[in-house]
């Protein structure tokens, strides 16, 4: 038994060391390549790096340029001013907007102001909505667009 387990033994040992000889003589035919310290970037081809131009987006049109005063009127009953706006979306988004309206006597001079809003406006699309002044203005008084904002959604 003890030659059995002996002869094993020897057999298993022989067996290791072959596969270690096998393994050390194929390493160099097996073996990567070493770096290469010219190359500018570690990538495995030899290509050029892709270089993309950068586009830069159009910029949108100023907001003020949305905006247009459709009629501007005094309320004959109470004096009071509004103007009718139309809103048309100059951009390629959905967009709300806040404009104000200032309301000015035949002098120049601003007698009251008013604010016009909208909930979301397509792209290309127009909205009409109303500025309304407080307070009672004299006859004549003028509808002058103040500030724009123009929200994307």
């Amino acid at each position: 038994m003890t030659l059995a387990v002996g002869g094993g033994l020897i057999v298993t040992a022989g067996v290791v060391a072959l596969v270690v000889w096998l393994m050390s003589s194929v390493r160099d035919s097996i073996a990567l390549p070493p770096e290469r310290s010219d190359a500018p970037y570690s990538a495995p081809y030899e290509e050029e790096p892709y270089e993309e131009e950068p586009v830069e987006p159009e910029p949108e049109p100023a907001p003020q340029g949305d905006v247009s005063v459709t009629k501007c009127s005094r309320d004959s009953l109470i004096g009071w001013p509004h103007a009718d706006l139309k809103i048309v979306n100059r951009t390629g988004s959905p967009a709300a907007y806040i404009v104000t309206v200032t309301f000015v006597d035949g002098d120049g001079a601003e007698v009251a102001d008013g604010v016009a809003t909208t909930e979301e406006v397509a792209p290309g699309g127009s909205a009409e909505v109303r500025a309304q002044g407080s307070g009672e203005v004299p006859p004549g008084t003028k509808c002058r667009i103040g500030e724009v904002e123009r929200h994307p959604l």
